[in-house]
């Protein structure tokens, strides 16, 4: 039977036991449900030390009937969420996915929460179960993120809210939330490095074949990936033309003449089939790629500037300063080395 090795440092870390609640329901993502929770039982089985496991888990849901969630899985929750003895539990984690409509409605459900926010030493969201921490209170007067697609309607819905609609996890106190999907298991990485190390949660991420560590304020937005929704029109096919052309003049009226518009009609159409202003996605895609060049190279800060659009260092930092809350510098230390390591 193959044994996970554990972290050269595995002897000297202090393991605590920590009980996580994952908070499921019908129609619940599943992998919003199984990726946090497979980040904890590698963490757990990396520092597993009998008689004590660093991570033990439980599945709560409205009742102890099992559940339908995404993917055609069938779980079988441990127990009906009212029944949870919530000195118990560490860490509370809810899941989202399509049943969060559904789960809304349920007022005993949302009271639970409430009130188990206030028990529990950290509470978290995955994707869109951040709207069920937000319609229990839980989220009045906080920062959190959701997945990109419902960012506007989270903030239009709850307006007592801070929404950051680019990061991929957010924290606020002991409340956490993350964006959409595999957001979740970066969450979880985070929140293992907060218990033990670093190192642990580094090492967590390769054996679980994971990109090593996301940090949090990273972006969800991806030009790239916006760029395909239109590939095959001329705003598409733009798109992909600014992708490979970063240092070239991008402006509006540089960029409608190339499509034969004029730049008011080319500005007002490029925001309705993108959702965004076209000098929002030149600037989101510079940043891209300049985060890709100070992950992945040790080209100077200046170099990376000038191949990106941005002209100079200085504009460089004041973009990743807007948009992530950290200089290029400090992003290229943090996220250069655990590449590295």
């Amino acid at each position: 039977m193959y044994m996970l090795p554990k972290p050269q440092s595995a002897s000297q870390y202090e393991v605590t036991p920590r009980r996580i609640a994952m908070l499921c329901f019908e129609n619940a993502q599943g992998i919003d449900v199984t990726g946090p929770l497979s980040v904890f039982s590698t963490a757990a089985d990396l520092l597993d030390s009998a008689p004590s496991r660093a991570y033990t888990q439980l599945v709560v849901a409205p009742s102890a009937s099992p559940l339908s969630i995404s993917c055609g899985l069938t779980i079988l929750p441990d127990a009906p969420f009212e029944t949870v003895n919530l000195a118990e539990i560490d860490t509370l984690i809810v899941a989202g996915g399509y049943g969060v409509r559904e789960a809304l409605a349920n007022r005993a459900l949302i009271d639970w929460l409430k009130g188990a926010a206030t028990q529990v030493r950290r509470t978290a969201s995955v994707c869109t179960g951040a709207y069920l921490l937000a319609e229990a209170g839980v989220l009045d007067g906080k920062r959190a993120t959701t997945h990109w697609r419902h960012c506007q309607a989270f903030a239009d819905a709850y307006p007592k809210i801070e929404v950051e609609p680019d990061a991929i996890h957010v924290r606020d106190g002991n409340i956490y939330s993350s964006a959409g999907v595999t957001a979740g298991m970066d969450l979880a990485l985070a929140l293992v490095e907060a218990d033990y190390d670093r190192t642990l949660a580094l090492e967590a991420a390769r054996n679980m074949v994971m990109f090593l560590k996301r940090p949090g304020g990273q972006s969800q937005f991806s030009a790239a990936l916006a760029a395909q929704d239109e590939e095959e029109g001329p705003l598409g096919k733009l798109q992909l033309w600014i992708l490979d052309n970063l240092d070239a003049d991008l402006s509006v009226p540089t960029l409608a003449d190339r499509v034969a518009m004029s730049p008011r009609n080319f500005a007002r159409v490029f925001a309705r089939r993108t959702g965004t202003t076209p000098a929002k996605f030149v600037e989101a895609a510079r940043l891209e790629s300049s985060r890709r060049r100070l992950e992945d190279t040790n080209a100077p800060v200046d170099g990376i500037a000038q191949d990106c659009g941005f002209g100079n260092a200085e504009r460089l930092r004041k973009a990743f300063q807007r948009r992530f809350r950290i200089t290029p510098q400090d992003y290229r230390r943090r996220f250069r080395v655990s590449a590295a390591d």
